[in-house]
């Protein structure tokens, strides 16, 4: 028992590199995993309480935890059996293809990424890039039933949605957003999932992948999880509030017990004077495709140009960002009051509450205002006053400088000017047509009316 054993180094190295193994792996990491966790759970907690819904424990669980609940709940398996039976494969290979779908859905939530890195940068970015303007967000989300889902719905003008609207409602809640495949790259993808966001293929047609999409935003929704969703299901194309895409308001619906906890959704409208991606998003509409064509090395230098700029301080902003906000439709109190199909109605109701609370800017007002064709800048101060009246009378939301209408033209002009989309004397560029009614369209919008052709005479 006592006797010398001559043993071979590797396999010394081996045996003891086992035992270490054994060592953390039963005792030292269930360790430091407590004491982190420990420190997790209070830093939580001080954040709950400062928030207005706190976060739901759905978000904190682990997300292999979330996979398996996933994975093996009965409608997912009830999916899987379907799909064996009419593909004719496996029960076992169906279940594996479900649960790579859920690990491609089911996000990483981080306390620390959201609220220490995601809502600083987006606060920074958004206040280098825009002046900021929101509506009441008080008076909008005070009263809303804490017991409630809350579902923020905007429509999509821009990529700068997903920052704006995280730093609008940072002090109330952790929101989850559901995002394309644009995004799924990697390391853009991970820090995307431990904000709280979750990958969605937007044209898939596989029916076992929807259905396992839908069990998620289904149990999300149960759970009481704060979600921003944009209807549309992609960016505007000219500017203007589109119809609803169907996928995830069928899902929320088909999940909804009346009995239980009821659904808020808040519309809100959101505004740029100037989109970043205007140009990308005006050449697919012309080319009547959805396949933008973004140059990454193009983006990459757009953007070290912006920031050296800034650092510089030569960079004074690309004008006013706003976001309004309308009053909450509670999804039992529209099924209560509804005869006919419930998501159609739905959609098209929350599109419309949407397209009400998109913020006038000076840019769009400028663009409406040349689009009517003036002779000279009296006659187009006149037309942008007209088109003000009018959108009072309308109940629309103006973001406008509190100097007046005059002003309001003279900072919407500047930068028109300045990008060559119309000339000093107010002649539209020809390269220029399709980006002023791309900003002219929310406003003429909101008027129930068209944008007015422009004339070639009015053209450079």
């Amino acid at each position: 028992m006592f006797r010398t054993v001559e043993l071979p180094l590797w396999v010394l190295v081996l045996v003891l590199g086992f035992a270490a193994v054994t060592f953390a792996s039963h005792f030292l990491f269930p360790s430091v995993r407590w004491f982190f966790r420990a420190r997790v759970e209070r830093a939580v907690a001080r954040l709950n309480a400062r928030l207005d819904r706190p976060i739901e424990l759905f978000k904190l669980a682990r997300r292999q935890d979330m996979i398996v609940r996933l994975s093996y709940d009965p409608a997912v398996l009830e999916a899987v059996t379907d799909h064996a039976t009419e593909t004719g494969v496996p029960g076992s290979v169906a279940f594996e293809e479900a649960k790579r779908y859920a690990r491609e859905i089911v996000p990483a939530f981080s306390t620390t990424v959201y609220f220490g890195v995601a809502i600083r940068l987006a606060r920074w970015l958004s206040r280098m890039l825009y002046r900021v303007r929101i509506g009441k967000v008080d008076a909008a989300l005070a009263h809303l039933d804490p017991k409630s889902t809350v579902i923020f719905v905007m429509n999509h003008r821009s990529n700068m949605d997903y920052v704006l609207i995280t730093w609008l409602v940072a002090n109330r809640s952790a929101l989850s957003y559901a995002v394309g495949e644009w995004a799924r790259v990697w390391p853009l993808s991970r820090l995307i999932r431990a904000m709280g966001a979750y990958f969605i293929r937007r044209n898939s047609r596989n029916a076992l992948y929807r259905r396992v999409l839908a069990r998620y935003v289904q149990m999300t929704t149960a759970e009481g999880t704060t979600q921003a969703i944009f209807p549309e299901g992609g960016l505007s194309l000219d500017g203007r509030v589109g119809a609803a895409r169907m996928g995830l308001l069928s899902y929320i619906v088909a999940g909804f017990d009346p009995a239980g906890r009821d659904v808020l959704f808040v519309p809100v409208g959101l505004a740029y004077d100037r989109v970043l991606e205007d140009r990308i998003l005006t050449d697919a509409d012309q080319a009547g495709s959805r396949r933008f064509r973004a140059k990454p090395l193009a983006i990459a230098a757009f953007s070290l140009r912006l920031l050296w700029r800034h650092m510089r301080g030569r960079f004074h902003g690309f004008g006013t960002a706003a976001a309004a906000f309308g009053p909450p439709v509670s999804l039992r109190a529209f099924l209560a009051g509804l005869h006919g199909p419930a998501t159609e109605a739905l959609g098209a109701h929350l599109m419309a509450e949407i397209e009400k609370v998109v913020p006038i800017l000076s840019v769009p007002l400028a663009a409406a205002a040349l689009a009517c064709q003036p002779a000279n800048r009296e006659a187009l101060l006149a037309e942008a006053m007209r088109l003000a009246q009018a959108l009072e009378a309308k109940g629309a939301v103006l973001k406008l400088p509190p100097q007046g209408i005059e002003a309001a033209l003279a900072e919407g002009l500047a930068p028109l000017i300045a990008r060559g989309i119309v000339t000093e004397g107010l002649c539209v560029a020809e390269n220029g047509q399709a980006l002023l009614r791309f900003y002219a369209n929310p406003l003429w919008q909101r008027l129930g009316q068209d944008v007015p052709d422009i004339a070639a005479t009015r053209r450079t």
